[in-house]
């Protein structure tokens, strides 16, 4: 029905924190989550309380070929979760290869769970351009860009929004037209992150979706492999973080209850 890619040109903004509370949220809302990780840090499973021992997932079998829905994890929230799963420095080259040679790899079970009529997915994309990115972009509905509160963000903004990050041409064009953003670490209390802060909510206006206080308990809720918004429900980042999964919530199609293709499926 929907799909969700969550990217960014470069690590440690809250990517995989946002794709993993946003589909959480999106799950409480009434929808049912599919969250894919393509991220080869592999760490989607950890805030949705998988082992951290758990190395299995569906990257290690796609250059097999191998049905993608065996690799499906039912979590404890509900949200239906595709790990990357781990793999060593030869067999992620390998598998990256595979997907230049052929990105229908990657593409089609994309598209197939983007397919099913009730089902909404948050895909989890490695920082930086890849090979993987750009086979999920033309099939994403919205592309969120998390953004830190630091001088960095204002630099890279332009490349960003004007889709040169995405490359250049009418594609990039395209892909820039869907992209929408959450600002991250918001300090109020600092007088940098609130400058860049008004800057960047003046200059983004409709298609910045909300902010994200700097808080501890996005962090403590990491190390205990939990969600926001089950371990600190009253904090400000989960109040945070529920505002914007009801503006993307209001964005997106409206939730089907059709069981669809993950009925039955996973573990």
């Amino acid at each position: 029905m929907a799909l969700i890619c969550v990217c960014s040109p470069k690590g440690g903004v809250g990517k995989t924190m946002l794709a993993a509370n946003i589909a959480h949220g999106l799950q409480r809302a009434g929808r049912r989550v599919l969250a894919v990780d393509l991220d080869p840090q592999n760490a989607l499973r950890l805030h949705f309380g998988l082992p951290l021992a758990e190395e299995a997932g569906f990257a290690a079998g796609m250059e097999r070929q191998v049905d993608w829905r065996a690799e499906l994890r039912r979590t404890a929230c509900g949200v239906s979760l595709l790990p990357y799963g781990a793999l060593d420095a030869t067999a992620r080259l390998s598998l990256t290869r595979a997907i230049e040679a052929d990105p229908e790899r990657l593409a089609a079970p994309l598209r197939e769970a983007a397919a099913d009529p009730g089902l909404t997915v948050v895909v989890d994309t490695a920082p930086g351009v890849s090979r993987a990115l750009f086979a999920v972009l033309p099939l994403a509905d919205i592309i969120l860009v998390p953004l830190l509160a630091d001088g960095g963000s204002v630099a890279t903004l332009p490349e960003i929004e004007s889709g040169r990050f995405f490359g250049r041409g009418t594609m990039g064009t395209i892909f820039a037209s869907k992209m929408r953003f959450v600002l991250n670490q918001v300090d109020q209390g600092r007088r940098l992150s609130a400058s860049v802060t008004a800057a960047l909510m003046r200059h983004l206006g409709p298609r910045l979706l909300g902010l994200v206080a700097h808080d501890e308990a996005v962090a403590e809720a990491l190390a205990c492999e939990a969600l926001l918004a089950d371990h600190a429900p009253r904090s400000r980042a989960a109040c945070d973080l529920a505002e914007i999964v009801a503006a993307l919530d209001a964005a997106l199609p409206a939730a089907n209850g059709a069981q669809g293709m993950l009925a039955g499926v996973g573990r």
